[in-house]
């Protein structure tokens, strides 16, 4: 018998600005930690107006985490101090493991239609929290859509659905990351790694979540799970997008400042020196 998930936190994002201006929306970060081991952070950016997103996320350093970046729409440039370079556009992901230590930069490109995507930030444990930094590039035409049922589409970026998996594959804590839409009055129960942290962000539209579907999610709203291995999700009278992900807990300390998540400060001080004087690539 299956124990269905429960809401344990609903949240909103709160609008911010991030990079050389960028308006955001900050769904959770720091506050939140440790809730959501092994996540870090969950943005959502974009606009229809450039000036909201063109500034981007000039050159800065990450260490100890991985970065995964999903885009609805739009364009954005990327470059690194290992030489690679290139755009994520519409459908694309890039899931970035800074591990030792990486320099690059996000630049929005202007863009008919408006911009829309979203970004993740993930833990390293202690013991990969130096390991060689790497990307994953992951084109929108790699990223295979499954429909279990009628009413039901789900393109599986990481994690596996009636044996079909998704490009994202051997990540230390174990990810799930899917992309679901629900037809209006669809419904789905979708199994969850008992343990696991789980939780929903609704990309648009709305419906019920959780157990006995007691708690309402809308555009812009995020559900927290309590522990379970399924969770129960059904649309209302609109399609329901939303993004389900979940993680192997690390359940390990966090010193985090910045671009930069270690686990203790003197770790982070010794980061912090190494850019500084130039020695922060291993």
């Amino acid at each position: 018998m299956t124990q269905p998930r429960s809401v344990a936190l609903l949240i909103t994002g709160k609008s911010t600005m991030e990079g050389a201006g960028v308006r955001l929306n900050r769904i959770f970060g720091h506050p939140e930690v440790p809730r959501f081991d092994p996540f870090l952070l969950l943005d959502d950016f974009g606009s229809d107006n450039p000036d909201d997103y063109i500034a981007g996320f000039p050159w800065h350093p990450h260490r100890g985490i991985e970065t995964v970046t999903y885009m609805l729409s739009g364009e954005v440039e990327h470059g690194d101090s290992l030489g690679n370079e290139g755009v994520i556009g519409t459908g694309d992901v890039q899931w970035m493991t800074a591990g030792s230590g990486i320099i690059h930069q996000e630049m929005p490109r202007r863009v008919d239609g408006g911009l829309r995507g979203f970004q993740l930030w993930a833990n390293l444990p202690a013991a990969s929290k130096m390991m060689e930094p790497c990307y994953r590039d992951v084109s929108a035409d790699t990223i295979p859509e499954v429909s279990p049922h009628d009413g039901l589409k789900i393109k599986v970026i990481a994690g596996e659905i009636v044996g079909v998996r998704g490009p994202v594959q051997d990540v230390v804590v174990e990810p799930e990351y899917l992309d679901i839409t629900l037809e209006p009055g669809a419904d789905v129960e979708h199994p969850t790694p008992p343990g696991h942290t789980v939780f929903a962000y609704a990309v648009t539209g709305r419906g019920k979540v959780g157990h006995n579907g007691t708690h309402e999610l809308s555009r812009g709203q995020l559900a927290l799970f309590t522990e379970g291995d399924s969770v129960l999700f059904r649309a209302s009278d609109v399609p329901f997008r939303f993004l389900l992900v979940s993680g192997k807990p690390l359940g390990e300390p966090v010193a985090w400042s910045g671009p930069i998540v270690m686990n203790t400060r003197e770790e982070l001080a010794t980061a912090f020196r190494e850019y500084q004087d130039g020695t922060f690539f291993k």
